[in-house]
């Protein structure tokens, strides 16, 4: 009897100790642990078996052989004698170029939007609501697709050109402008703007502080854009001009074949990274409104009541009430769209702009190191999301509210 006692105890020990929460969770876990890694080990064979079939040697040293293709928009030094390794280092480049552009444009045009849509003006309202909701419902894709063959083909063709200003001229090869020329010396006007950067960031600290003790507001923006201006300005003759600025050539007479501009004098936008960029710029700028008009409508109306109560006008008090108060909300799904019009940048492989994904492209279809390359884009957006995430995140942090 007292056996049969013992083993009942034994029993209910161990229901009990499966019954433990802290005990299931951790067999879970090690289960799930477990397969992930009968999965991974499954698929590291299954790729090295295909790759053995195939005769493709995995590995880097793909990245150090001849590219031996053009790609038509260089940021830096690059020729078909060039290495894999380089090609992918202009297509990151290029994806560099668009998202940067790219995000500060759509955020300029989001606010305008966001701003407008809640204007009085009916007419200026209802053109900003229209706008949001008409791009916002068509795929990227497709306007990309519009921007490329339908708008950007119906320009003049490469021996005639629109001009604006006799300065920027635009045909079917793209937007031509000025281009300035750097010379020795030109760093002082780098090292210029840089010191101009961080006397702004001191003026502006003392100019805060001093409205905080004495109520009076300082003309900062003013202030501020004439250091922007000056100090590289006064670098710029100290160092004794050394920019100049190349204007595109453009030859009207001769042969009809030699018609047009002349290769290498000023710069030039190629269509494809014109169509790309305003169909993202345009695309993300609707989402952006909406962020916008959804954080200027979570600020108290009192806010604005009081502000007028003051004597502030519309402006001002939109300028230093309002907005300052509806960021808190507008970053955190700000970044989201900033991340979005990065990744989204990858369709540019649709119309073959040179970004990172359609070089990484060719060189797959050269090589067949098809690891390697999808490797490549999966850590550089993901690295470029992340550093984007850790800047707003760190600027959303320093607008936060306090809670003392």
């Amino acid at each position: 009897m007292a056996v049969q006692d013992a083993g009942r105890i034994d029993d209910r020990a161990g229901v009990a100790f499966f019954n433990d929460p802290r005990v299931r969770s951790w067999a879970y876990q090690l289960l799930l642990i477990a397969f992930i890694a009968w999965l991974g080990f499954v698929v590291v064979m299954n790729v090295r078996a295909n790759l053995q079939a195939q005769n493709i040697a995995s590995g880097w040293s793909f990245l150090n052989n001849t590219a031996g293709f053009g790609i038509i928009q260089t940021l830096a030094a690059y020729s078909e004698a060039a290495s894999y390794g380089r090609a992918l280092w202009i297509g990151f480049l290029n994806t560099l170029l668009v998202a940067a552009i790219g995000v500060v444009l759509a955020t300029i045009l989001g606010f305008i939007v966001g701003i407008a849509r809640l204007s009085p003006n009916w007419l200026i309202a209802r053109i900003a609501t229209v706008y949001i909701e008409v791009i916002r419902n068509v795929p990227l894709l497709l306007q990309i697709f519009f921007w490329y063959f339908a708008a950007l083909r119906a320009v003049p063709d490469k021996r005639s050109k629109i001009s604006l200003f006799d300065t920027f001229h635009l045909n079917i090869a793209g937007l031509r402008g000025p281009k300035p020329i750097f010379e020795q010396g030109s760093w002082m006007i780098g090292v210029a703007i840089i010191v101009a950067l961080v006397v702004i960031y001191f003026v502006r600290r003392w100019a805060r502080r001093r409205q905080a003790a004495t109520g009076q507001q300082f003309a900062m923006f003013r202030v501020g854009l004439a250091i922007l201006i000056g100090l590289p300005l006064v670098a710029y003759f100290i160092a004794g001009m050394p920019v100049t600025i190349e204007h595109p050539v453009f030859n009207e007479t001769g042969p009809v074949l030699r018609r047009g501009f002349e290769l290498g004098t000023g710069f030039n936008l190629i269509p494809e990274f014109l169509a790309l960029l305003l169909a993202l710029v345009i695309y993300t700028a609707a989402f952006i409104g909406e962020i916008v008009r959804a954080g200027i409508m979570a600020v108290d109306k009192g806010q604005t009541e009081a502000s007028n109560a003051l004597g502030l006008r519309q402006n001002p008090t939109l300028r230093l009430v309002v907005v300052p108060q509806a960021m808190r909300v507008i970053i955190p799904p700000l970044i989201s769209q900033f991340l979005n019009l990065t990744k989204n940048s990858s369709l540019a492989v649709a119309i073959a702009y040179p970004d990172l994904v359609a070089v990484g492209g060719t060189v797959l279809n050269q090589t067949g190191q098809a690891i390697e390359i999808v490797a490549i884009w999966m850590v550089v957006y993901l690295t470029i999301s992340l550093i984007t995430s850790m800047v707003m995140n760190w600027y959303n942090n320093a607008i936060a509210l306090v809670e003392r």
